[in-house]
């Protein structure tokens, strides 16, 4: 995935969101590989629009339907859902309009901290809403990756 393109188009395009997964633990110094951008979006009307326009050049599709099944990719189909799993040209692509253990997407922009990533200033879930997710999701894949990220924050404490 072109993870750095699609969150520069994202801010460009002035799509408010929170960069929620692997990324974020990448951006609070992980050393963990991510196959996938997972981001949380505000749901307002406006931001639908926004967001489905900075998308739809890389023609978002739901992972695991058929080519042969009609997709419209629009704001009218983002405010009918709330989680999106997308191949997209620019690759594995998940929206989510809610973070476990953190609530709503105003939630985990309060439970966020900016970040300087790709030449932009980016929102991220803090370490300690980072954990909490990855404790509320409880996927093997993200518990592996708690003692890292618990060593991140209390290194962070530290300073």
């Amino acid at each position: 995935m072109n993870f750095e393109f699609a969150i520069q188009r994202l801010i460009d395009e002035g799509v408010d969101f929170v960069v929620i997964g692997g990324w974020a633990a990448i951006f609070h110094g992980s050393s963990h590989v991510t196959n996938d951008l997972d981001i949380c979006y505000s749901r307002d009307r406006e931001n639908l629009r926004k967001l489905a326009g900075a998308l739809a050049p890389y023609h978002p599709r739901p992972r695991g339907i058929p080519e042969s099944l009609p997709f419209v990719w629009d704001a009218a189909t983002l405010a009918n859902g709330t989680v999106f799993t997308l191949n997209t040209d620019l690759g594995i692509l998940d929206l989510l309009a809610e973070v476990s253990g953190i609530g709503s997407y105003a939630e985990a922009r309060a439970a966020s901290v900016e970040v300087d990533a790709f030449d932009r200033r980016v929102r991220a879930l803090d370490l300690r809403a980072l954990i909490l997710a990855k404790k509320a999701a409880g996927r093997p894949k993200d518990l592996l990756i708690l003692p890292e990220l618990e060593g991140l924050l209390e290194a962070e404490q530290d300073e």
